[in-house]
C-alpha cells in the first residue's frame, strides 16, 4: 500500500501564498510554523493558515501537481482555493 500524498498552499503573514508537498498537512504546517523544519521561504514568511489541500495517490503526482501549480500567477491560486 503506498502511502497518500497532499500539494498544500499556506497563506504566508506578509500575504504571499506557499505550495508543497506532503503526507500529513497538519504536521507540516506545524514544522514550517517552527521555523526549524519548514522551508526556507516560510522562515521568512511566517505560515498563517491552510488555504487548500488536495490528496494524490503517490508522490510523483504530488510533484507534477505541486509544479503545476507553483507556476502559476496569484490570482490563479486564489481561484482554486474558491478566495476572490
Amino acid at each position: 500500500m503506498s502511502k497518500q500524498y497532499f500539494v498544500y498552499l499556506l497563506l504566508c503573514a506578509n500575504e504571499s501564498i506557499y505550495t508543497g508537498i506532503t503526507t500529513d498537512v497538519e504536521r507540516r504546517f506545524t514544522e514550517h510554523q517552527s521555523g526549524k523544519l519548514g522551508a526556507r521561504f516560510t522562515r521568512a514568511a511566517k505560515p498563517v493558515r491552510v488555504l487548500y489541500r488536495e490528496a494524490h495517490e503517490n508522490r510523483s503526482l504530488a510533484l507534477k501537481r505541486e509544479a503545476q501549480i507553483k507556476k502559476w500567477p496569484r490570482a490563479k491560486k486564489l481561484a482554486l482555493v474558491g478566495s476572490p
